[in-house]
């Protein structure tokens, strides 16, 4: 993690464009677009003109630390906004839908080359009780936590780009001075 910190500040592109890459790019932690997460960083990124790198490497928000806790409040919330039942155990509802959705997608592909009748029974239902409410819940605590990193990366950025660019420039001006001195020798 300390990497892409390194590397975010050190893209060459203005404070705003990477805090808008970096906004974009944790926006869609909060989606439930799991395995699509780059793809669609870059194409909000390419949308509100942030940067496309600092929106890709900032999806590493979403962790296998930080899911547990992004997924169940987002789809807690969107229960609560869709009024649908809660879960007591909504980790366990989550990651257990999902399963359900990939393993069901996963047959059908199979059932494309192969004998196995195609069925996409579960997957209607997964949508409707946990992809809908999942998404809907994420968007507000997206919008929340992404404008927080825009606004604390931002003026940081800035900082680092300044302080950079002062150290480049006295080491650009002590090489000219040791130039100058070597040839008054």
């Amino acid at each position: 993690m300390d990497y892409i910190g390194h590397r975010i500040k050190r893209l060459p592109d203005t404070p705003h464009k990477i805090a808008m890459g970096i906004a974009c790019g944790v926006f869609v932690t909060f989606t439930p677009f799991f395995g699509l997460h780059f793809l669609l960083a870059w194409f909000l990124a390419s949308i509100f003109r942030g940067n496309i790198l600092a929106a890709i490497m900032a999806t590493f928000v979403g962790n296998p630390i930080t899911f547990p806790i992004i997924a169940a409040s987002s789809y807690q919330l969107g229960l609560r906004i869709l009024n649908l039942n809660h879960e007591k155990t909504v980790w366990s509802k989550i990651h257990d839908s999902f399963q359900e959705a990939f393993n069901t997608l996963w047959a059908n592909i199979r059932s494309i080359f192969g004998s196995e009748q195609s069925s996409w029974d579960g997957f209607l239902e997964f949508a409707q009780e946990v992809f809908l409410p999942y998404l809907i819940g994420g968007i507000i605590p997206g919008l929340v936590v992404s404008g927080l990193f825009y606004v604390f990366s931002k003026p940081l950025i800035a900082g680092h780009q300044k302080r950079r660019r002062l150290k480049l420039q006295e080491r650009y001006a002590r090489k000219m001075r040791e130039e100058v001195e070597k040839k008054t020798f």
